[in-house]
């Protein structure tokens, strides 16, 4: 058997084994059980009650963390000229159109988020191939198809993420930084799953909010009770 590290020995002696903790409990204990010398992310795993096969059981949004998300979001907005301007003051790292569309074309994906408008969206649907396994694509649902988008960029940078269920029924996202106080991390948590709860298709009969793991980068999950959320 192998032997356990100092580090999995101090997490060990932190975590009850089989214990569900409070949101608040496991928000506080994600931070002394991460032993990484970077900043770790901080991510939840929710498990749902629903068919992702079915069309009326997929659960996708987006939601505003309160707290943002500690990452430096790298956006692309994909726009006629007359947009450039306003894209570029509210914080978007690259503007352009047709430059970038070839760019991405040869294989150029160094960007977090892409926003676009519905007027340029035929150009872009040919990028599908290069930019949806990476899930980079524009989708009106997470709000990256809009008219306004300097208000977009502006969400985007202040903590606004997608997430969409798997194909197993979870639901992952980052939602932080070790770096944050407790406080944040419950904050942008509860937020999180909010807005799980808000989107619970009618479809979807029983236990909707089936389990929910906390951790952060390389760290041990930390399992939350769903009663603490509710």
């Amino acid at each position: 058997m192998a032997k356990l590290t100092k580090n999995q020995k101090l997490t060990a002696s932190k975590i009850e084994a089989g214990k569900a903790y409070s949101l608040a409990e496991a928000a506080a204990l994600v931070k002394e059980i991460t032993y990484t010398k970077f900043d770790a992310s901080v991510d939840i795993d929710v498990r749902l009650g629903v068919d992702p096969r079915k069309a009326n059981q997929m659960v996708r949004g987006v939601v505003s963390l309160p707290n943002g998300t500690g990452k430096q979001v790298r956006v692309l907005v994909l726009c006629p000229p007359e947009a450039e301007a306003a894209a570029k003051e509210a914080g978007a790292d690259y503007v352009g159109l047709d430059d970038y569309i070839e760019k991405i074309k040869g294989g150029w994906t160094d960007v977090d988020v892409i926003i676009t408008m519905p007027s340029v969206m035929g150009k872009i649907g040919a990028l599908g191939r290069v930019l949806g396994p990476r899930g980079l694509m524009p989708n009106p649902k997470s709000g990256t198809v809009t008219m306004d988008v300097a208000k977009a960029v502006k969400e985007v940078k202040q903590g606004k993420i997608d997430f969409k269920v798997d194909k197993t029924g979870i639901v992952h996202a980052s939602i932080g930084k070790v770096s944050f106080d407790p406080q944040k991390i419950y904050e942008n948590a509860k937020e999180f799953i909010a807005t799980l709860i808000k989107l619970k298709p009618s479809a979807s009969k029983g236990t909707y909010v089936k389990s929910i793991t906390l951790s952060s980068t390389m760290s041990k999950g930390i399992k939350v009770d769903t009663k603490s959320v509710n």
